[in-house]
């Protein structure tokens, strides 16, 4: 990767795009095995990259637009598939995966893959929660979990969903 690919990009760089960063690399301490990654980023993929290759761990993630698709390729390796997605209802839904990063477009399908991954992931990261807008639909996807914890130090927020895992005590 070189400072040529994100400027193709032409991607948003401010701090605001960031903001999951604390939570990712916390729930990734916390647990072991596979992680998907539903929406790749100039920050989200190198971090999940590294950190995955650190901890040998599998690392699968998913892009719809092509530009996107193209930087993150470049993090392609044995350990990290970069799949391209032309319908999110055809990725594939693993048995069992530690991780899923939820961070993808269009907007209004980000609830439809988390609740897709709820009952096959230990934890589910989801970044811009705060968001009001309909298309989001966060209290009925939310309502459907038994952990949750939302990150509100910074705009925009970031929410971890758990179905087996207390969040609250190691997110605190």
């Amino acid at each position: 990767m070189d400072i040529n690919q994100v400027r193709k990009l032409n991607a948003n760089l401010s701090k605001n795009y960031t903001t999951h960063m604390t939570m990712l690399i916390k729930v990734l301490l916390a647990s072991k095995g596979d992680v998907v990654e539903c929406g790749g980023g100039v920050f989200s993929t190198p971090l999940l990259h590294w950190m995955c290759k650190f901890m040998d761990r599998e690392l699968i993630t998913y892009e719809n637009d092509p530009a996107y698709f193209a930087f993150e390729h470049t993090f392609q390796s044995r350990q990290h598939r970069i799949r391209f997605v032309d319908d999110w209802d055809k990725i594939k839904i693993p048995d069992q995966v530690s991780v899923v990063f939820i961070d993808h477009h269009p907007p209004e399908r980000r609830m439809v893959e988390t609740l897709r991954f709820k009952d096959v992931a230990d934890y589910i990261v989801i970044h811009d929660t705060e968001r009001p807008s309909r298309k989001y639909n966060l209290p009925e996807v939310f309502a459907q979990f038994k952990y949750r914890y939302d990150w509100k130090e910074c705009r925009p927020w970031t929410s971890v969903l758990s179905q087996r895992f207390d969040v609250e005590k190691f997110l605190k």
